[in-house]
């Protein structure tokens, strides 16, 4: 009988045993779960689609590396990218595509300004939020994006024209040869409306051809040729919107025999590596800034709305002119694109 009631004591302190460590070993994995709930929660991803135009200029790569830089190399961030080789069809095509993949984040560079309407409205329809980046869109109901990061190109058009007049001085005849970007696009419409803005507050300085040069150098380099072939001994200076024309308008001009920077002052705007070259050998004379590296402006933004935060409708880069070959070798070891 003793035996008996030791052997029941006996099963009853280990059966107790094992349900206690049963019941640790419950605890021990809920408790597991939990963590691994919220490190996952912690370690979601903030999934960007950007839809860029392509790369039509230096400008434009610059631009592209410094998202994939600062976005791709930030464990907060996820990047979709999308390379629309300036075709606006191609822009829509990876909207609708980032939507469906139900990304947190669209930011687009517009490769034109009209035509949006229907796409942003379906970004909108699925709660996401469009940045647009250095180029403007033209829709009648601006709630379709949320903000926009970029550059005054109105007033890019303005300086380049005061810097122009400056250089040449207010009692000189001017004739002033025009290389146009992109038909439709918002850098183009505006640099070319802020340009004749101050011109043509001045009789002496007059836009004499005005064509689009495409923002391409090979372009820009064409309709030059063309300039030259049928204006060449009249043309005085030539404004680009972009430097690749610029630099192509500099190549025409050599082989034209005369020498850009002389014989035909050169103004661009956008600030790439090559033409601050350029101006430091005296071949371009005026460069308005347009900062391309909007990779850390976008981050921030993108950032902000996923805490809540409302941020601001216009996120401006912070953008200067240089002036003369002393101005571009000051600047030019600097210089990132």
């Amino acid at each position: 009988m003793q035996k008996t009631k030791r052997l029941l004591t006996y099963l009853f302190s280990t059966l107790m045993l094992i349900l206690l460590l049963a019941a640790c070993n419950s605890d021990s994995t809920s408790t597991g779960n939990n963590n691994e709930d919220g490190d996952k929660k912690a370690e979601e991803k903030i999934v960007v689609g950007f839809s860029q135009i392509g790369a039509e200029s230096g400008w434009r790569t610059a631009e592209t590396e410094s998202i994939k830089e600062t976005l791709g190399n930030d464990s907060r961030f996820e990047l979709k990218f999308s390379d629309a080789q300036q075709k606006q069809e191609n822009q829509i095509k990876a909207l609708r595509s980032f939507i469906a993949q139900k990304v947190d984040i669209i930011a687009l560079a517009p490769v034109v300004e009209s035509g949006w309407e229907t796409v942003l409205q379906e970004a909108k329809d699925a709660k996401i939020p469009v940045i647009l980046l250095d180029r403007g869109i033209d829709v009648k109901d601006e709630s379709l994006y949320t903000s926009f990061i970029g550059s005054d190109f109105i007033l890019e058009g303005e300086n380049a024209a005061k810097e122009l007049i400056k250089l040449m001085g207010e009692d000189t005849k001017v004739n002033i040869v025009e290389l146009q970007g992109t038909v439709g696009a918002s850098a183009a419409n505006d640099r070319m409306e802020g340009f004749a803005n101050v011109i043509k507050e001045n009789s002496n300085y007059n836009i004499i051809k005005s064509q689009s040069g495409d923002f391409t150098r090979a372009k820009g380099k064409e309709v030059m040729e063309a300039f030259l072939k049928s204006d060449g001994d009249n043309i005085d200076a030539v404004y680009a919107h972009n430097d690749d024309m610029a630099l192509g308008a500099i190549q025409a001009i050599e082989e034209y025999g005369l020498k850009p920077g002389e014989d035909i002052k050169v103004v661009s705007v956008d600030g790439i590596k090559a033409i601050f070259e350029a101006v430091a050998a005296g071949k371009a004379n005026i460069i308005v800034e347009c900062n391309p590296l909007l990779g850390p402006q976008l981050a921030q933004a993108a950032l902000d709305l996923q805490a809540g935060k409302e941020i601001e409708r216009w996120i401006k880069t912070e953008e200067t002119v240089f002036v003369g070959k002393e101005a571009a070798e000051t600047a030019l070891p600097s210089r990132k694109y």
